[in-house]
């Protein structure tokens, strides 16, 4: 029975690092809708866990999302939620919320 339990329970721990390495997520730091104005400036700028939060702080995003090449991403609209995609050498693309 352990052994059938570990069988099913196998493929999902596959899972958990699809997609790379990326930055952290720093913890949320502040509750209520997002902003896109206050992070367009860290457009060109490493992702890094610090600037992260940073980005969570101008936002007023209560959440982030980063997002690497070839991440596979819910497409649901989350008001109080940051997405940043990077590219393979860290450098953010885009943020936006939602």
């Amino acid at each position: 029975m352990r052994f059938a339990m570990m069988a099913m329970l196998l493929p999902l721990a596959a899972c958990a690092g699809a997609g790379g390495e990326g930055p952290a997520n720093p913890p949320p730091v502040a509750e209520g809708p997002c902003r896109n104005d206050p992070v367009a400036g860290f457009v060109g700028q490493t992702a890094t866990a610090d600037l992260g939060a940073q980005m969570l702080a101008a936002s007023g995003a209560k959440t982030l999302r980063w997002g690497g090449p070839n991440t596979a991403m819910t497409m649901d609209f989350r008001p109080d939620r940051l997405t940043v995609i990077y590219d393979e050498k860290m450098v953010i693309g885009s943020a936006r919320c939602g």
